[in-house]
């Protein structure tokens, strides 16, 4: 089995990196079985538009540290 594992594992990293995160999403969906809050209809809208955008590479990603950096510094 783990033989298996490590062969699946060398194949999707050899995936391009939009195809490794939208199965990095399903897999970690996968594993959420209990809603730990209600979402609203509204919410999962946006949330499925955001990772649209981000999937057709309509938005361009920062790090956090930077995306906070740039945060703090605008009002500061």
């Amino acid at each position: 089995m783990a033989q298996k594992i490590k062969d699946i594992v060398d194949n999707v990293l050899a995936l391009p990196v939009n195809s490794r995160a939208y199965l990095a999403e399903v897999l970690l969906e996968s594993l959420d079985f209990e809603e730990d809050f209600p979402i609203s209809d509204e919410w999962i809208k946006e949330i499925g538009k955001r990772c649209r955008n981000i999937d057709e590479d309509k938005v361009e990603l920062v790090r956090g540290e930077e995306g906070l950096s740039h945060l703090q510094s605008k009002y500061s």
